[in-house]
């Protein structure tokens, strides 16, 4: 791991950490799945959030933001496709969470590997 990409990984971590729990152990547990599902991501921060990119100088593919709710995002700078089915041509970009549990965490690698495709 690079010296940028070391330095990026403790900015997300200190940035995840100053989250109020239970937030703050929901985010860092979705941080390492995404982290487990796609080890290529490298982690840093995007417009104050932690996000994930191919490299330090890629654009950001997936951002986790903390507001109201917990939401997981892909960002225009992935390939997208339609979903097909009843929703047609629409492209799921957001998710919004409150907790995890194993079928949460499950859909989040999912995500994370159809953004890797």
């Amino acid at each position: 791991m690079s010296v940028k990409d070391e330095k990026n990984l403790a900015q997300v971590i200190d940035k995840i950490a100053t989250m109020e729990e239970p937030r703050r152990s929901t985010m860092h547990r979705v941080h390492e799945v995404i982290l487990a599902a796609a080890p290529v991501l490298k982690p840093r921060i995007w417009y104050g959030m932690p996000a994930y990119a191919t490299s330090a100088s890629s654009p950001a593919l997936v951002t986790l933001r903390n507001d109201e709710r917990l939401n997981l995002a892909i960002t225009e700078k992935a390939d997208f496709r339609p979903a097909g089915g009843q929703d047609g041509a629409l492209m799921p970009a957001a998710w919004y969470f409150e907790f995890l549990d194993d079928d949460t965490e499950r859909r989040i690698v999912e995500i994370i590997r159809s953004v890797m495709l």
